[in-house]
């Protein structure tokens, strides 16, 4: 007997609430998946402590004279390009921009990229046995979206491009990163073009970029190892060589030892998960005759979270803490910060009003709510002179009483993107004596800006910027907490 209507519409009812419950549940276990799923081997690793016999500490800066005009220094990448000058086995890269993308950032900026990328060819082009790679963002063709010219000239001249697999690490943003990687993730891209336009140049780009883009994630890492005539180099810096961002104030290390190959080590681990092979690349060598000024060790994601937390829950009163940070928002470190200034220590938070990006106007999230709250708290605060520019260094510094200074410095952002797994990120923290000269250059780096000397106006006081919206606060807190954002 045929089947009722009242009957056939209850069948279709209850099996669309079937399939739209199906959906919900393989939304719901692929978010929570990716959320806390396994890393890939090598990620997240904090290396022992290692002896160096030279550590250097670079800077680039931005600062305003009493006639307020602006100035640069730049040095970061000046070391860079002759680390790789000197090489002579290897050179190993890991650079989270390279691109000559500027957005609406003008004209007047170092070509970087292009400096980068000559500096590459040209030693390759030198050392016929030279093992040279770059590894790096998916961003830089905007996620396979356009032609990327540099990488082409790159590999022409027998440099390995490196393209980070982003989707085997865990997703910041699982509201949206779900359903992408239900629906969209399967399409790849084209370099055709689209009909949106390009977020940071001309022409257009498909809807399959901006999807990709929203995952907020990124191999944020910003790396160099050399094998030179000096023995292995290693660098870590917060620094891009990306056109749009050579007016930053960036920060770097360079150091020689052991803790180069641990350095090593962590790049081999991308290439590893990126590309399934193993990395057939020269052994280091290490120089060893020169007494050790310092001690190293290299941090990774999470690792440089918990770094940072055991540095500032051991400043007790006597001891001082100093933090220079493009974003600061991770709320472990914030509520670290506020007890360590109950205990009586000193410190000091010097941060980036978060004010501009490549020519475009932002709102102070999330630097100036959490600015407010430590301010509120009794922390000192200044802002770093920004125009047009971006205060982008990362670095954590522990003058204790007595015993060792220690630095931590890198690419990571102190922020949950940055310290929870989601990002790649490569940190060092340095331990030496206050006497040591690289030391000495961090001491003066921070002093410089703090107190506006001598003659150079680096920072302004926390009235500047000062935000106590309390509806900006809690889209800080919002977004922090979901990962919908892009700090």
């Amino acid at each position: 007997m045929e089947k009722s209507k009242p009957a056939r519409s209850w069948t279709l009812k209850r099996t669309l609430t079937l399939a739209i419950a199906a959906l919900v549940l393989g939304y719901l276990a692929t978010a929570v998946w990716h959320l806390h799923k396994p890393l890939p081997k090598g990620v997240n690793m904090a290396a022992p402590w290692r002896p160096a016999t030279s550590v250097r500490f670079h800077a680039d800066s931005t600062w305003l004279d009493a006639e307020g005009q602006q100035h640069n220094e730049r040095e970061i990448f000046d070391a860079a390009f002759a680390m790789i000058e000197r090489a002579e086995t290897l050179v190993i890269s890991d650079f989270f921009l390279l691109n000559q993308f500027a957005g609406r950032a003008g004209d007047g900026y170092r070509p970087l990229s292009t400096q980068l990328v000559n500096a590459l060819v040209t030693e390759r082009q030198t050392h016929d046995s030279l093992r040279a790679v770059l590894i790096t963002d998916p961003f830089n063709d905007l996620y396979d979206g356009v032609d990327q010219p540099l990488f082409a000239e790159l590999e022409r001249a027998g440099v390995e491009v490196i393209e980070t697999d982003l989707k085997r690490l865990r997703d910041p943003n699982p509201i949206w990163s779900a359903a992408w990687r239900i629906c969209c993730q399967w399409f790849g891209n084209g370099h055709r073009g689209g009909w949106l336009p390009n977020p940071v140049g001309e022409g257009k780009v498909t809807l399959r970029t901006y999807l990709t883009m929203l995952n907020f994630k990124a191999n944020h890492r910003k790396t160099l190892v050399v094998d030179s005539e000096n023995g292995a180099e290693g660098l870590v810096t917060s620094a891009n060589p990306h056109d749009a961002s050579s007016r930053h104030d960036n920060i770097a290390v360079t150091f020689d030892g052991p803790a180069v190959g641990d350095l090593l080590e962590t790049e081999r681990a991308v290439v590893r998960f990126s590309t399934g092979r193993e990395p057939d690349w020269p052994t280091l060598a290490f120089e060893t005759s020169r007494p050790a000024m310092a001690e190293v060790r290299v941090l990774t994601e999470a690792a440089i979270r918990e770094a940072a937390l055991a540095m500032i829950d051991s400043a007790e009163a006597g001891d001082s803490l100093d933090l220079l940070m493009f974003y600061l928002s991770h709320r472990e470190i914030i509520e670290s910060l506020i007890e360590a200034h109950e205990r009586g220590a000193t410190l000091r938070v010097l941060l980036d009003p978060n004010e501009d990006a490549f020519g475009r106007k932002k709102n102070g999230v999330p630097n100036r709510q959490v600015a407010w709250e430590l301010h509120e708290a009794g922390i000192p605060i200044r802002w770093c002179n920004t125009r047009g520019e971006q205060c982008h260094g990362k670095m954590l510094i522990l003058r204790p009483g007595s015993g060792p200074d220690r630095v931590l410095a890198g690419s990571a952002n102190f922020t949950r993107r940055n310290l929870d797994n989601y990002n790649l990120e490569t940190n060092i923290e340095l331990r030496m004596d206050t006497d040591v000269e690289a030391m000495q250059a961090i001491i003066v780096f921070f002093e410089e800006r703090w107190s506006n000397q001598p003659d150079r106006i680096h920072s302004l006081p926390y009235e500047r910027y000062a935000d106590h919206s309390h509806m900006r606060y809690w889209q800080y807190r919002i977004m922090e907490a979901t990962g919908l954002s892009t700090f």
